[in-house]
């Protein structure tokens, strides 16, 4: 299907879900028809932040403990707005549309926009390894779709596939897996869902060597992608990357992830010692860079790397290293 005739789709699909086509939303509100490929989420709404986070737990627990101290960053960061990874391991098809159907329920009656991180294409981590393991090729487009038609259901993101892209060019099955990737954005896309592609960071590929894979797997078919996703890159050097890679793109917006920039780039992707937290989630300021839409935390910022620098398994919270970035950054 052409793409304005899948963007048509898409707008009744929201307008029906959300409030009918009838011009009116909820308790007399218009509702929202625009083109979810055309929004930036993040100017019509705060984010989310998960209440049963990790971090949440972890100020549960310190509260109990009479760790003062320690809870109120647990307790900072569980309410500052950050992204919920899917994977297939924690959320397999046929419990992950409830999961993700909750989340978008909970954000919508708060009034604040979801963001959700797709993290299952096969061989997912080729390049760093502490995070192997995804779905079998057969599997994952119908594991996306679950994503897709939840998440539909109202306004939210997804970022699709952290380091996926830029990684291609050094792992195998580099055909196959932007073809899976490819689909994926085209799942969100007719599904009506705001999404960004990962496009990794200021210290990895170059933009020229980038932006044609970008483009095949349809970038400039939704809003546009994702830059420093887990890794630690200043603002400053994000916003010149990425920029020079939204020009490849005919303009594609972008994100940056700030959640552990505070002290700029390092050469160690894999926990490194003396981070700190970087700048809150919110929408760009006006004049701040021509496309980016806004400043998120997409990897939670007290989250192992990986089983490196004493870390725990990747993925998992780290209370002794979330303390550590706190004092770093003057909390």
């Amino acid at each position: 299907m052409p793409l304005h005739l899948r963007r048509l789709a898409a707008g009744l699909l929201s307008c029906a879900l959300l409030a009918g086509c009838d011009g009116g939303g909820s308790e007399g509100q218009p509702a929202d028809t625009r083109d979810p490929q055309s929004v930036n989420r993040y100017a019509d709404a705060a984010g989310y932040a998960d209440p049963d986070s990790p971090a949440a737990q972890a100020a549960a627990r310190a509260k109990k403990d009479g760790e003062t101290e320690a809870e109120a960053v647990f307790e900072r960061l569980a309410t500052t707005p950050s992204s919920i990874w899917l994977t297939p391991e924690q959320y397999p098809a046929g419990q992950l549309g409830a999961f993700v159907s909750h989340v978008v329920e909970v954000a919508a009656d708060a009034g604040q926009v979801p963001t959700f991180v797709v993290y299952g294409i096969p061989d997912r981590d080729c390049t760093g390894g502490f995070s192997q393991g995804g779905l079998p090729a057969d599997d994952y487009g119908p594991w996306v779709q679950e994503i897709a038609d939840a998440a539909a259901a109202g306004p939210s993101v997804v970022v699709v596939e952290p380091d996926a892209v830029a990684s291609s060019l050094e792992c195998a099955h580099r055909e196959e897996r932007i073809r899976l990737i490819a689909d994926a954005v085209t799942r969100f896309d007719d599904a009506g869902v705001t999404t960004y592609v990962d496009g990794g960071h200021s210290n990895w590929v170059d933009p020229d060597k980038l932006a044609p894979l970008l483009e095949q797997v349809g970038v400039e078919d939704v809003r546009g992608f994702a830059s420093n996703v887990s890794n630690y890159q200043s603002d400053s050097d994000e916003r010149k990357y990425d920029e020079k890679l939204s020009g490849l793109l005919n303009g594609a917006h972008y994100v940056i992830d700030t959640g552990r920039n505070g002290n700029g780039s390092t050469e160690s992707w894999c926990n490194p010692s003396d981070r700190a937290y970087g700048t809150d989630p919110a929408a760009a300021p006006a004049g701040d860079a021509a496309h980016l839409d806004a400043y998120v935390w997409v990897k939670p910022p007290g989250e192992s790397d990986g089983e490196c620098g004493g870390g725990p398994p990747a993925g998992e919270f780290w209370p002794e290293r979330a303390l550590a970035m706190a004092a770093s950054s003057g909390w």
